[in-house]
């Protein structure tokens, strides 16, 4: 097996251990195609044993006090932070972004858990006022376990939200990280055991995702379910889980708009649009994807596009220069070469991109296809990669429809110079998360979740914390 020293071993941590497992699976570099590492494949044992642990992390964490909690979590987010090229490196290498972009993912991940460890300092409960000798008291206190499926394109920050929110509220959690990117999570989970984390509260297993989510959803001990992924294997959990009466929290896909309207500088927005979409090569859930442009600022705003996606560096991403890395494997290079000739078999204009770069690696360039017809795939299918579709409109009504018009709304952009346009935009897009004049479309201290196909329950802010608790209201009628 060919295998990169700077990869880490993957293995299941279970109760505070490490454990491997007899069946494995190979962790694919996606800029060359080589084999850079394996994941074990849990086993039903694993999966016992991983809950065994969770029950007895969980007992020992909802009672360690809030401050004690905080201090860990920090400690630990102090030790990431200093390992913050380890993390990059291993990211980049399974999962091919620029080296910049996973310092930042790892940045990131660490603001999203101290801000959850700071907010679990604060889940107050409430006096309710009521008549003489009878006490109303609101309590929050931990779900319990929480079984947690991250996906592969954000490896460090998405784990983030639920270790952190788990965490925080004084839950227990199982993780099962993505096979394609698991190396993130491994390292993750030895900086929250080297800062004293108790065994058992914070457990991974890696494997087959089917098994292992019927597995979980179905253990009584675990009382919350919280993935992010499609929107396709969302409802199969989400169904799954309601057999049982458990809660989910499901962050799924999307095909964002972005709305720019006459009043916008076309070409500041068209070079904009370019960043806003490379980023981890268009594998973004949120990424903006449907652009609908006015068509006075149409013309100028595509020519920006493609000045600015010309002039991109795509290749390694170990290679500082490089400003966007492959795709995460095959599969999504293979779909953005048959939605773009799809596209263009049916009438859209090409500006950009459109092919494979190179033929070892899954390299694909930043593609713009224009005048794109409503029965092309494209319009209705998330190409969760570096293809942007660039169609005009002519007033806000049509522009409002038209984004509405997907069964998804986890994300909306615009760019607009008038608060009451914006404003307008804020009330009638079916979205949960709307940026206007730039393309952050969540921070770890405000919700972040989607409407619609695009799943329900928030992550982030006092909001996603919530999810991770459960209210119980206290009736006390004193006596004396």
């Amino acid at each position: 097996m060919a295998s990169s020293n700077r990869y880490p071993d993957i293995l299941h941590f279970i109760n505070g251990i490490w454990v491997n497992s007899t069946e494995r699976r190979s962790v694919i570099n996606p800029f060359d195609e080589s084999v850079i590492g394996e994941i074990p494949c849990a086993d039903t044992t694993n999966l016992d044993s991983a809950v065994s642990a969770a029950k007895s992390g969980f007992l020992v964490w909802k009672a360690t006090p809030p401050a004690k909690r905080y201090q860990i979590m920090m400690t630990a987010i102090k030790l990431i932070r200093e390992r913050i090229e380890e993390f990059a490196t291993v990211m980049t290498l399974d999962q091919g972004k620029p080296i910049a972009q996973s310092r930042l993912e790892v940045l990131r991940g660490c603001d999203i858990i101290e801000w959850d460890a700071g907010e679990g300092l604060r889940t107050y409960g409430r006096i309710i006022p009521s008549e003489p000798n009878m006490r109303h008291s609101v309590l929050r206190q931990p779900i319990g376990i929480v079984a947690a499926f991250s996906p592969w394109n954000f490896p460090m920050s998405s784990p983030a939200r639920k270790i952190g929110g788990s965490l925080a509220a004084g839950c227990s959690l199982i993780l099962k990280p993505p096979e394609e990117t698991p190396a993130a999570a491994v390292l993750m989970a030895k900086a929250f055991a080297d800062a004293g984390l108790p065994p058992g509260v914070l457990n991974l297993v890696f494997g087959d995702a089917a098994k292992i989510s019927s597995y979980l959803i179905a253990e009584p001990a675990v009382r919350l379910i919280t993935f992010t992924g499609s929107t396709a294997v969302g409802k199969k959990l989400a169904a799954q889980a309601g057999q049982y009466m458990k809660p989910v929290v499901m962050e799924l896909g999307g095909h964002a708009p972005v709305i720019v309207c006459s009043d916008a500088d076309p070409e500041s927005a068209g070079s904009l649009s370019v960043l806003g979409k490379l980023r981890n090569a268009g594998q973004v859930c949120v990424a903006p994807t449907r652009f609908l442009v006015h068509n006075a600022i149409f013309e100028a705003f595509t020519n920006a596009f493609a000045l600015k996606a010309n002039d991109l560096k795509v290749g390694d991403g170990l290679n500082p220069e490089n400003q966007m890395g492959p795709l995460a494997n095959r599969r999504r290079m293979e779909a953005m070469e048959s939605l773009a000739e799809d596209a263009v078999n049916k009438g859209a204009r090409l500006i950009c991109g459109g092919k494979r770069i190179g033929k070892t690696g899954y390299l694909f360039p930043m593609t713009a296809l224009a005048d794109v017809p409503s029965n092309a795939r494209i319009m209705t299918e998330e190409p969760f990669g570096p293809i942007a579709i660039i169609n005009r409109f002519h007033n806000l009504e049509e522009a409002i429809h038209t984004a509405n018009s997907l069964p998804y709304g986890l994300a909306a952009y615009a760019f607009t110079k008038s608060a009451a346009v914006a404003n307008r935009l804020a009330l009638e897009l079916e979205v949960g998360n709307l940026s206007i004049n730039h393309f952050t479309a969540s921070l770890a201290e405000t919700p972040f979740g989607g409407v619609k196909d695009s799943g329900y329950g928030r992550e982030g802010g006092i909001e996603g914390l919530m999810h991770y608790m459960i209210t119980k209201n206290v009736s006390h009628l004193m006596q004396e």
